[in-house]
């Protein structure tokens, strides 16, 4: 099956979605055990809800008359977390090609829809996502890049065989481990993204700068990373970093912050969701692309929802479509 082409690469805009699990848990009440939502999948009207979500999205795609990059349910389908919710290795592999299945009959669902409108075909990107093998927050210092490279190639190969258009690691703390899923991908010859999670003063939970992560992972792959995102992390917390300038940011292509300005440690004590205020976050996020001068893809993460991706939409599409080469063929309809 033919991978689609990562037309971000040319500075043509996409969406994703928003904070899929904080959405899930409280605003639709559901439990999700290890904020796993791949779990859906084998419960009843399980796989409806995921669909019932992602459509919601990819008419906001259409609405804004832009792409999507659509993720795949499986941040916590690995083999580190998979026997926790009480999956053999052939459970989990289903759970992952499942997951991939689902999102390619949505893309053909919208597919037949913009033919049917007499509309070009959008163009819809399917990501295997993946999550680190511990706790997103807390960096996994004894695993060298090495050992994630031989941990991850697992789930990297499923999603790879199964159809996925690239994959991406998110919510990463630590450079080895992010080396090493760099190398899994390329060994599958998957295109692979990488998106770091940073603390309020802008570093990783490692402790290390942004900056240094990025140039580190890049020098220790010879660069082999599509690009970099950030993630689960809020604008405020990294506009101080990218204000210090480096071609290093060159390399981040895509933005999917917090609602909340909270740090790590207060969101994971919290006991209700901070939704933030989805118009300040969309502000932030304008005023944070002329840092980012590829800047592409954007979406939301923890506590974020439709509505907070439909005031980035707004706020920072016009932006990104401004800067784009008009003689580039987006196959978007604008």
């Amino acid at each position: 099956m033919e991978r689609r082409s990562l037309i971000q690469l040319n500075g043509v805009p996409l969406l994703s979605d928003g904070g899929l699990e904080t959405t899930l848990v409280f605003h639709q009440g559901i439990e999700l055990p290890g904020f796993a939502a791949f779990d859906l999948l084998r419960r009843e009207r399980g796989a409806q809800l995921l669909t019932d979500y992602f459509r919601s999205y990819l008419a906001l795609g259409r609405e804004a008359g832009t792409g999507f990059v659509m993720e795949t349910p499986t941040w916590r389908a690995n083999p580190a977390w998979g026997p926790e919710l009480g999956y053999s290795s052939e459970e989990l592999e289903a759970a992952n090609r499942q997951a991939v299945a689902l999102l390619m009959e949505l893309r053909e669902e919208e597919e037949r829809t913009a033919r049917s409108d007499d509309r070009p075909d959008p163009v819809i990107q399917i990501s295997g996502c993946i999550g680190p093998r511990g706790d997103g927050y807390v960096p996994d210092q004894k695993l060298s890049a090495e050992e994630a490279e031989v941990f991850h190639s697992w789930q990297i190969g499923v999603l790879s065989r199964s159809g996925v258009d690239l994959v991406t690691a998110f919510t990463l703390s630590a450079v080895p481990e992010a080396v090493g899923i760099v190398r899994a991908a390329r060994a599958e010859a998957v295109p692979v993204v990488i998106s770091f999670t940073v603390e309020t003063d802008g570093r990783l939970p490692s402790g290390q700068p942004l900056s240094e992560a990025i140039e580190r992972v890049d020098a220790e792959t010879d660069g082999a990373a599509a690009y970099f995102m950030v993630n689960c992390a809020h604008p405020s917390h990294v506009a101080a970093v990218l204000e210090q300038g480096g071609p290093w940011r060159e390399r981040i292509v895509g933005l999917r912050a917090n609602a909340s300005r909270r740090s790590h440690a207060e969101l994971d004590a919290a006991e209700s969701l901070d939704e933030g205020d989805p118009d300040d976050l969309a502000r932030l996020y304008r005023e944070l692309s002329p840092l980012l001068p590829n800047l592409a893809v954007l979406g939301g993460c923890c506590g974020t929802d439709l509505r907070h991706v439909q005031a980035i939409a707004r706020a920072t599409l016009p932006l990104l479509w401004e800067g784009l080469n008009p003689s580039l063929d987006t196959r978007i309809s604008r």
